[in-house]
Protein backbone atom coordinates (compact mmCIF):
# COMPACT_ATOMS: atom_id res chain seq x y z
CA UNK A 1 0.00 0.00 0.00
CA UNK A 2 1.59 3.24 -1.12
CA UNK A 3 1.77 5.72 1.53
CA UNK A 4 -0.23 9.36 1.53
CA UNK A 5 2.20 11.99 1.05
CA UNK A 6 2.19 15.13 2.46
CA UNK A 7 1.56 17.16 -0.93
CA UNK A 8 -1.55 15.02 -1.21
CA UNK A 9 -2.78 16.18 1.63
CA UNK A 10 -2.46 20.18 0.37
CA UNK A 11 -4.06 19.58 -2.74
CA UNK A 12 -7.08 17.91 -0.54
CA UNK A 13 -7.02 21.34 1.19
CA UNK A 14 -7.14 22.96 -2.14
CA UNK A 15 -10.25 21.36 -2.78
CA UNK A 16 -11.94 21.54 -0.03
CA UNK A 17 -15.57 23.84 -0.12
CA UNK A 18 -14.98 24.84 3.67
CA UNK A 19 -11.53 26.05 3.49
CA UNK A 20 -13.33 29.48 3.34
CA UNK A 21 -14.42 29.00 6.44
CA UNK A 22 -10.93 28.88 8.21
CA UNK A 23 -10.21 32.51 7.84
CA UNK A 24 -13.17 33.19 10.31
CA UNK A 25 -11.10 31.35 13.10
CA UNK A 26 -8.04 32.94 15.43
CA UNK A 27 -5.43 30.35 15.24
CA UNK A 28 -2.02 30.30 16.38
CA UNK A 29 1.22 30.18 13.72
CA UNK A 30 2.48 26.97 13.92
CA UNK A 31 0.05 24.79 15.74
CA UNK A 32 -1.99 21.70 14.21
CA UNK A 33 -5.14 21.77 16.60
CA UNK A 34 -7.03 18.89 17.18
CA UNK A 35 -8.61 19.22 20.02
CA UNK A 36 -11.83 21.14 19.00
CA UNK A 37 -13.96 18.29 20.56
CA UNK A 38 -12.64 19.55 24.44
CA UNK A 39 -12.40 23.37 23.75
CA UNK A 40 -13.25 25.06 20.14
CA UNK A 41 -10.96 27.89 18.68
CA UNK A 42 -11.77 31.39 19.20
CA UNK A 43 -13.94 33.05 16.50
CA UNK A 44 -11.82 36.26 15.47
CA UNK A 45 -15.39 38.16 15.32
CA UNK A 46 -15.72 36.83 19.29
CA UNK A 47 -13.14 39.07 20.27
CA UNK A 48 -15.25 42.44 18.59
CA UNK A 49 -18.57 40.83 20.07
CA UNK A 50 -17.10 40.80 23.54
CA UNK A 51 -15.49 44.47 23.61
CA UNK A 52 -18.71 46.26 22.18
CA UNK A 53 -20.85 44.01 24.63
CA UNK A 54 -18.68 45.15 27.82
CA UNK A 55 -17.52 48.78 26.36
CA UNK A 56 -20.82 49.68 25.06
CA UNK A 57 -24.20 47.48 25.66
CA UNK A 58 -22.84 47.21 29.70
CA UNK A 59 -20.35 49.83 30.06
CA UNK A 60 -22.78 52.86 28.53
CA UNK A 61 -26.28 51.17 27.89
CA UNK A 62 -25.78 50.08 31.31
CA UNK A 63 -29.18 48.35 32.57
CA UNK A 64 -30.78 49.69 30.09
CA UNK A 65 -29.14 47.33 27.97
CA UNK A 66 -32.09 44.34 29.12
CA UNK A 67 -34.15 46.61 26.63
CA UNK A 68 -32.37 48.18 24.32
CA UNK A 69 -29.64 46.09 23.59
CA UNK A 70 -32.78 42.82 24.15
CA UNK A 71 -30.71 40.76 26.82
CA UNK A 72 -33.99 39.75 27.72
CA UNK A 73 -34.01 37.27 24.65
CA UNK A 74 -30.78 36.43 24.40
CA UNK A 75 -31.49 32.82 25.80
CA UNK A 76 -34.09 31.91 23.26
CA UNK A 77 -32.70 33.58 20.31
CA UNK A 78 -30.06 32.01 20.79
CA UNK A 79 -31.78 28.75 21.68
CA UNK A 80 -33.73 29.24 18.07
CA UNK A 81 -30.47 28.98 16.35
CA UNK A 82 -28.83 26.47 18.19
CA UNK A 83 -32.29 24.41 16.95
CA UNK A 84 -31.19 24.87 12.87
CA UNK A 85 -27.80 22.96 13.91
CA UNK A 86 -29.59 19.83 16.08
CA UNK A 87 -32.62 19.38 13.91
CA UNK A 88 -35.19 21.10 16.45
CA UNK A 89 -37.92 23.38 16.13
CA UNK A 90 -37.74 27.10 17.51
CA UNK A 91 -39.14 27.20 20.55
CA UNK A 92 -37.84 23.74 21.66
CA UNK A 93 -34.00 25.35 22.72
CA UNK A 94 -32.77 27.52 24.85
CA UNK A 95 -29.22 28.64 26.20
CA UNK A 96 -29.02 28.13 29.79
CA UNK A 97 -26.59 27.23 32.75
CA UNK A 98 -23.75 24.33 32.17
CA UNK A 99 -24.63 20.68 31.03
CA UNK A 100 -24.55 19.66 34.52
CA UNK A 101 -27.40 21.95 35.92
CA UNK A 102 -29.15 20.67 32.71
CA UNK A 103 -28.97 17.63 33.07
CA UNK A 104 -30.16 17.47 36.19
CA UNK A 105 -33.13 20.09 35.81
CA UNK A 106 -34.39 17.36 32.69
CA UNK A 107 -33.53 14.06 34.23
CA UNK A 108 -35.23 15.07 37.63
CA UNK A 109 -38.27 16.66 34.98
CA UNK A 110 -38.53 13.29 33.10
CA UNK A 111 -39.09 11.55 36.33
CA UNK A 112 -42.04 13.27 37.31
CA UNK A 113 -43.66 13.23 33.36
CA UNK A 114 -43.29 9.78 33.79
CA UNK A 115 -45.14 8.67 36.96
CA UNK A 116 -45.61 5.51 38.22
CA UNK A 117 -42.32 4.57 36.98
CA UNK A 118 -38.49 5.14 39.19
CA UNK A 119 -35.78 3.63 36.92
CA UNK A 120 -32.90 5.43 35.24
CA UNK A 121 -31.17 3.82 33.11
CA UNK A 122 -27.47 4.63 31.34
CA UNK A 123 -24.12 3.05 30.59
CA UNK A 124 -20.99 3.19 32.39
CA UNK A 125 -17.96 5.06 31.02
CA UNK A 126 -19.33 8.02 30.30
CA UNK A 127 -18.90 11.57 30.47
CA UNK A 128 -18.32 11.50 34.61
CA UNK A 129 -20.82 14.52 35.19
CA UNK A 130 -23.43 13.10 33.31
CA UNK A 131 -22.55 9.59 35.73
CA UNK A 132 -22.06 11.98 38.78
CA UNK A 133 -25.45 14.01 38.14
CA UNK A 134 -27.40 11.32 37.94
CA UNK A 135 -26.17 9.64 41.37
CA UNK A 136 -26.21 13.23 42.77
CA UNK A 137 -29.88 12.74 41.78
CA UNK A 138 -30.59 9.62 43.02
CA UNK A 139 -29.04 9.95 45.87
CA UNK A 140 -31.35 13.03 46.78
CA UNK A 141 -34.42 11.20 45.72
CA UNK A 142 -33.75 8.46 47.79
CA UNK A 143 -36.15 5.40 47.20
CA UNK A 144 -38.07 7.39 44.60
CA UNK A 145 -35.06 6.84 41.68
CA UNK A 146 -33.23 3.45 40.72
CA UNK A 147 -29.84 4.22 38.13
CA UNK A 148 -29.08 1.43 36.58
CA UNK A 149 -25.59 1.50 34.42
CA UNK A 150 -25.37 -1.07 32.36
CA UNK A 151 -23.45 -1.42 28.70
CA UNK A 152 -24.66 0.05 26.08
CA UNK A 153 -25.53 -2.85 24.04
CA UNK A 154 -27.70 -4.53 26.98
CA UNK A 155 -29.76 -1.33 27.43
CA UNK A 156 -32.69 -2.28 24.99
CA UNK A 157 -33.25 -5.28 26.73
CA UNK A 158 -33.02 -3.71 30.12
CA UNK A 159 -35.44 -0.80 28.86
CA UNK A 160 -38.46 -2.21 30.92
CA UNK A 161 -42.67 -0.93 31.86
CA UNK A 162 -40.76 0.56 35.19
CA UNK A 163 -38.06 2.74 33.33
CA UNK A 164 -38.85 6.37 33.40
CA UNK A 165 -36.45 8.03 31.55
CA UNK A 166 -32.85 6.47 29.59
CA UNK A 167 -29.75 9.10 29.17
CA UNK A 168 -27.05 8.46 26.52
CA UNK A 169 -24.84 10.31 25.09
CA UNK A 170 -24.95 10.47 21.26
CA UNK A 171 -21.14 10.53 20.43
CA UNK A 172 -19.25 9.05 23.21
CA UNK A 173 -16.63 11.08 24.76
CA UNK A 174 -13.63 8.73 24.52
CA UNK A 175 -13.98 6.32 21.52
CA UNK A 176 -16.22 8.59 19.64
CA UNK A 177 -18.51 5.27 19.28
CA UNK A 178 -21.96 7.30 17.57
CA UNK A 179 -25.15 5.55 18.39
CA UNK A 180 -28.17 4.93 16.08
CA UNK A 181 -30.44 7.66 17.87
CA UNK A 182 -33.38 6.87 15.84
CA UNK A 183 -33.39 3.39 17.18
CA UNK A 184 -32.44 3.73 20.57
CA UNK A 185 -35.56 6.55 21.07
CA UNK A 186 -37.75 4.02 19.03
CA UNK A 187 -36.32 1.33 21.85
CA UNK A 188 -37.49 3.67 24.49
CA UNK A 189 -40.39 4.69 23.43
CA UNK A 190 -41.94 1.31 22.54
CA UNK A 191 -41.30 0.56 26.73
CA UNK A 192 -43.30 3.50 27.58
CA UNK A 193 -39.80 5.26 28.57
CA UNK A 194 -38.49 8.89 27.65
CA UNK A 195 -35.14 9.37 26.63
CA UNK A 196 -32.13 12.18 27.01
CA UNK A 197 -29.68 13.04 24.85
CA UNK A 198 -26.55 14.46 25.21
CA UNK A 199 -25.50 15.75 22.21
CA UNK A 200 -21.74 17.45 23.77
CA UNK A 201 -19.68 15.57 21.20
CA UNK A 202 -22.91 15.98 18.44
CA UNK A 203 -23.73 19.55 17.99
CA UNK A 204 -21.75 21.00 15.37
CA UNK A 205 -19.93 17.94 14.40
CA UNK A 206 -22.22 15.26 13.13
CA UNK A 207 -26.28 16.00 11.34
CA UNK A 208 -28.47 15.85 14.96
CA UNK A 209 -32.05 14.92 13.42
CA UNK A 210 -34.19 15.44 16.94
CA UNK A 211 -37.06 16.19 15.47
CA UNK A 212 -37.17 13.36 12.88
CA UNK A 213 -36.26 10.88 15.32
CA UNK A 214 -39.06 11.77 17.99
CA UNK A 215 -36.57 12.64 20.65
CA UNK A 216 -37.79 13.83 24.14
CA UNK A 217 -34.92 15.85 25.86
CA UNK A 218 -31.56 16.57 24.79
CA UNK A 219 -28.59 18.92 26.46
CA UNK A 220 -25.13 20.23 25.26
CA UNK A 221 -21.92 22.49 25.47
CA UNK A 222 -21.56 25.37 23.99
CA UNK A 223 -17.72 25.42 23.88
CA UNK A 224 -16.50 22.60 21.77
CA UNK A 225 -17.84 22.52 18.06
CA UNK A 226 -19.59 25.54 18.69
CA UNK A 227 -16.70 27.67 19.30
CA UNK A 228 -18.26 29.10 22.53
CA UNK A 229 -15.27 29.65 24.48
CA UNK A 230 -14.06 28.13 27.61
CA UNK A 231 -17.00 28.12 30.07
CA UNK A 232 -19.63 29.03 27.63
CA UNK A 233 -23.31 28.40 28.48
CA UNK A 234 -24.71 25.13 27.87
CA UNK A 235 -28.11 24.76 25.72
CA UNK A 236 -31.31 22.03 26.50
CA UNK A 237 -34.04 20.92 24.42
CA UNK A 238 -37.82 19.59 25.28
CA UNK A 239 -39.90 18.42 22.67
CA UNK A 240 -43.07 20.76 22.04
CA UNK A 241 -45.12 17.91 23.08
CA UNK A 242 -43.66 17.95 27.06
CA UNK A 243 -43.37 21.34 27.47
CA UNK A 244 -46.63 22.42 29.10
CA UNK A 245 -46.39 19.80 31.59
CA UNK A 246 -43.08 19.95 32.02
CA UNK A 247 -41.74 20.63 36.01
CA UNK A 248 -38.62 21.13 36.54
CA UNK A 249 -36.59 21.46 40.14
CA UNK A 250 -34.73 24.57 39.80
CA UNK A 251 -37.92 27.02 39.50
CA UNK A 252 -35.59 30.46 39.69
CA UNK A 253 -36.85 34.11 38.48
CA UNK A 254 -36.23 34.01 34.44
CA UNK A 255 -38.68 30.58 34.22
CA UNK A 256 -41.58 32.29 35.50
CA UNK A 257 -44.50 33.25 33.44
CA UNK A 258 -44.22 37.25 34.41
CA UNK A 259 -40.84 37.58 36.19
CA UNK A 260 -41.20 41.48 35.96
CA UNK A 261 -44.51 41.19 38.24
CA UNK A 262 -42.40 40.19 41.38
CA UNK A 263 -45.12 37.74 42.66
CA UNK A 264 -44.82 35.56 45.49
CA UNK A 265 -45.45 32.61 43.75
CA UNK A 266 -44.03 30.27 41.20
CA UNK A 267 -45.80 30.05 37.77
CA UNK A 268 -43.88 28.39 35.18
CA UNK A 269 -43.66 30.16 31.63
CA UNK A 270 -45.63 28.27 29.42
CA UNK A 271 -42.73 27.62 26.99
CA UNK A 272 -39.22 26.68 26.80
CA UNK A 273 -38.66 29.14 28.95
CA UNK A 274 -39.62 27.55 32.05
CA UNK A 275 -36.45 25.45 31.95
CA UNK A 276 -34.44 28.65 32.58
CA UNK A 277 -33.32 29.19 36.22
CA UNK A 278 -31.33 32.43 36.96
CA UNK A 279 -29.94 35.57 34.95
CA UNK A 280 -28.32 34.97 31.77
CA UNK A 281 -24.59 35.36 31.35
CA UNK A 282 -25.06 37.70 28.88
CA UNK A 283 -21.19 38.40 27.92
CA UNK A 284 -20.34 34.43 27.81
CA UNK A 285 -23.92 34.09 25.57
CA UNK A 286 -23.27 37.02 23.42
CA UNK A 287 -19.74 35.44 22.76
CA UNK A 288 -21.12 32.24 22.30
CA UNK A 289 -23.58 33.80 19.55
CA UNK A 290 -20.54 34.22 17.10
CA UNK A 291 -19.80 30.53 16.86
CA UNK A 292 -22.95 29.28 16.86
CA UNK A 293 -23.49 32.09 13.74
CA UNK A 294 -20.92 30.72 11.76
CA UNK A 295 -21.76 27.07 12.54
CA UNK A 296 -25.42 27.93 11.24
CA UNK A 297 -24.30 29.35 8.21
CA UNK A 298 -22.07 26.25 7.17
CA UNK A 299 -23.56 23.57 5.30
CA UNK A 300 -23.81 20.11 8.18
CA UNK A 301 -23.18 17.77 4.96
CA UNK A 302 -20.18 19.27 3.92
CA UNK A 303 -19.21 19.19 7.24
CA UNK A 304 -19.43 15.63 7.57
CA UNK A 305 -18.24 14.84 4.88
CA UNK A 306 -14.99 16.48 5.49
CA UNK A 307 -15.26 15.05 8.95
CA UNK A 308 -15.55 11.19 7.54
CA UNK A 309 -12.44 12.06 5.15
CA UNK A 310 -10.20 13.85 8.02
CA UNK A 311 -10.99 10.44 10.73
CA UNK A 312 -10.41 8.07 7.73
CA UNK A 313 -7.18 9.85 6.67
CA UNK A 314 -6.16 9.84 9.85
CA UNK A 315 -6.76 6.43 10.85
CA UNK A 316 -4.70 5.41 6.98
CA UNK A 317 -1.68 7.71 7.79
CA UNK A 318 -1.61 6.30 11.52
CA UNK A 319 -1.59 2.30 10.09
CA UNK A 320 1.06 3.70 7.70
CA UNK A 321 3.59 5.49 9.77
CA UNK A 322 3.00 4.34 13.03
CA UNK A 323 2.46 0.84 12.40
CA UNK A 324 4.93 -1.39 15.21
CA UNK A 325 4.74 1.68 17.92
CA UNK A 326 1.88 -0.14 19.94
CA UNK A 327 -1.44 1.84 19.03
CA UNK A 328 -4.60 0.56 19.38
CA UNK A 329 -7.78 1.87 17.24
CA UNK A 330 -10.23 2.83 20.17
CA UNK A 331 -12.75 4.31 17.56
CA UNK A 332 -15.11 2.59 15.37
CA UNK A 333 -13.41 2.22 11.68
CA UNK A 334 -17.01 2.26 10.46
CA UNK A 335 -17.75 5.99 9.57
CA UNK A 336 -21.45 5.06 10.02
CA UNK A 337 -20.99 4.27 13.56
CA UNK A 338 -18.10 7.63 14.34
CA UNK A 339 -18.35 10.98 15.19
CA UNK A 340 -16.00 13.68 14.72
CA UNK A 341 -12.85 12.28 16.36
CA UNK A 342 -9.96 9.22 16.66
CA UNK A 343 -9.14 7.82 19.66
CA UNK A 344 -5.90 5.74 19.92
CA UNK A 345 -5.24 3.13 22.85
CA UNK A 346 -1.19 3.43 24.29
CA UNK A 347 -0.12 2.47 27.64
CA UNK A 348 2.21 5.80 27.45
CA UNK A 349 -0.57 7.14 25.86
CA UNK A 350 -0.39 10.94 28.47
CA UNK A 351 3.84 10.73 27.77
CA UNK A 352 2.75 10.86 24.37
CA UNK A 353 0.15 13.49 23.91
CA UNK A 354 2.73 15.75 25.56
CA UNK A 355 5.18 15.19 23.41
CA UNK A 356 3.14 16.21 20.77
CA UNK A 357 2.03 19.36 22.42
CA UNK A 358 5.51 20.29 22.83
CA UNK A 359 5.71 20.57 19.57
CA UNK A 360 2.60 22.27 19.20
CA UNK A 361 0.52 18.98 18.09
CA UNK A 362 -2.58 19.55 19.90
CA UNK A 363 -4.52 16.74 21.14
CA UNK A 364 -5.58 15.11 24.82
CA UNK A 365 -5.68 12.48 26.93
CA UNK A 366 -8.21 11.12 28.93
CA UNK A 367 -7.42 8.22 31.58
CA UNK A 368 -6.21 5.49 31.46
CA UNK A 369 -4.97 4.98 28.00
CA UNK A 370 -6.61 7.32 25.81
CA UNK A 371 -5.44 9.63 23.23
CA UNK A 372 -7.77 11.64 21.39
CA UNK A 373 -7.51 13.60 18.12
CA UNK A 374 -10.70 15.62 17.13
CA UNK A 375 -11.54 16.52 13.56
CA UNK A 376 -13.30 20.24 13.06
CA UNK A 377 -14.10 20.56 9.11
CA UNK A 378 -14.48 24.61 9.51
CA UNK A 379 -10.87 25.46 10.40
CA UNK A 380 -8.82 22.16 10.66
CA UNK A 381 -6.88 21.14 7.21
CA UNK A 382 -6.17 17.95 5.93
CA UNK A 383 -2.17 18.86 6.26
CA UNK A 384 -2.87 19.32 9.66
CA UNK A 385 -3.51 15.69 10.18
CA UNK A 386 -0.39 14.43 7.84
CA UNK A 387 1.87 16.74 10.15
CA UNK A 388 0.40 15.37 13.21
CA UNK A 389 0.71 11.64 12.23
CA UNK A 390 4.49 12.69 10.81
CA UNK A 391 5.63 14.18 14.22
CA UNK A 392 3.76 11.02 16.29
CA UNK A 393 6.14 8.34 14.02
CA UNK A 394 8.98 10.62 14.75
CA UNK A 395 8.39 10.76 18.62
CA UNK A 396 7.54 7.02 18.54
CA UNK A 397 10.83 6.42 16.37
CA UNK A 398 12.79 8.46 18.58
CA UNK A 399 11.43 7.74 21.44
CA UNK A 400 11.10 11.27 22.59
CA UNK A 401 8.32 10.85 24.73
CA UNK A 402 10.35 8.63 27.45
CA UNK A 403 11.15 11.85 28.96
CA UNK A 404 10.51 13.04 32.25
CA UNK A 405 9.26 16.21 31.44
CA UNK A 406 6.60 14.21 29.35
CA UNK A 407 5.68 11.83 32.05
CA UNK A 408 4.53 14.57 34.84
CA UNK A 409 0.93 14.68 35.11
CA UNK A 410 -0.78 17.52 35.19
CA UNK A 411 -4.13 19.12 36.58
CA UNK A 412 -5.75 19.30 33.46
CA UNK A 413 -4.89 15.78 30.86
Amino acid sequence: MSKITRQQCIEMDLKDPLSSYRKHFSLPENTCYLNGNSLGVRPIAAKQRVQDVVEREWGEDLIRSWNTNDWIHLPRRLGDKISTIIGAQAGEVIVADSTSVNLFKLAAAAIKLNPGRRKIITEPGNFPTDLYILQGLKNFLGDQVELVVCPVDEIPDAIDEDTALVVLTHVHYKTGRMLDMSDMTSRAHNKGALILWDLSHSAGAVPVKLNDVNADLAIGCGYKYLNGGPGAPAFLYVAKRHQSTLEQPLSGWFGHSNAFAMLDDYQPAPGIERTLCGTTSVIGASVLEVGVDIMANADMAQIRKKSIAMADLFIELVESYCDGFGFTLASPKDAAIRGSQVSLIHPQGFAIMQALIARNIIGDYRAPDILRFGFTPLYLRYVDIWDCVDALANIMSEESWNSEEFKKLTRVT
